[in-house]
């Protein structure tokens, strides 16, 4: 009797077992195997002037892929000379009587502009707001995008991705004409 049991539960066991297959879940990401999906990264001096209309155009050397996100940060200080202190664009200075300096950016898949604007008159502006600027500027693969992550948090963007300083390079973008 102890066997027929034993065959029995073993029997029901294999069918169950054979039985637990649902449908095939979503496909993984296409590309090659064991290849991760890497952003791309520039760092960009600028000096905003009259003479270019306090704006910069500057252009990918390879398009951007559909559904990709341009994050641009701006170095606003140095913290007690130790480490860069970087803020997500835009970013709003204000001063006295309500007047207002925003640094601003704006993409395509072939390029992007960084810009001032607000109510403050920019002809009105000291060197430290205008000129030789910093900017990193990281191409977030699509994939990321809906990543649970402050894309405003330099640190937390860059962590995610395994950036470090060196991988911020200039020749990746040209200045468009």
């Amino acid at each position: 009797m102890k066997k027929l049991n034993l065959f029995a539960l073993s029997l029901i066991s294999i069918l169950l077992f054979q039985a637990c297959e649902g449908p095939p879940g979503p496909p993984g990401l296409p590309g090659i195997d064991a290849v991760n999906i890497v952003s791309r990264t520039f760092e960009e001096r600028i000096n905003f002037t009259a003479t270019n209309n306090y704006s910069d155009r500057l252009r990918f050397t390879q398009p951007i892929e559909e559904g990709d996100v341009v994050l641009v940060f701006v170095k606003w200080e140095e913290d007690d000379g130790a480490r860069s202190i970087w803020r997500a664009l835009p970013q709003t200075v204000f001063f006295d009587e309500r007047i207002v300096l925003i640094y601003n950016y704006d993409f395509t898949n072939i390029d992007f502009t960084l810009f001032l604007e607000g109510t403050v008159d920019l002809t009105t502006l000291g060197p430290e707001w205008i000129t030789d600027q910093l900017f990193r500027v990281i191409v977030l693969p699509g994939d990321f995008a809906s990543s649970r992550i402050d894309f405003t948090n330099y640190e937390a963007v860059t962590a995610m991705l395994g950036l470090k300083n060196e991988d911020f390079k200039r020749p990746e973008i040209r200045t468009k004409k």
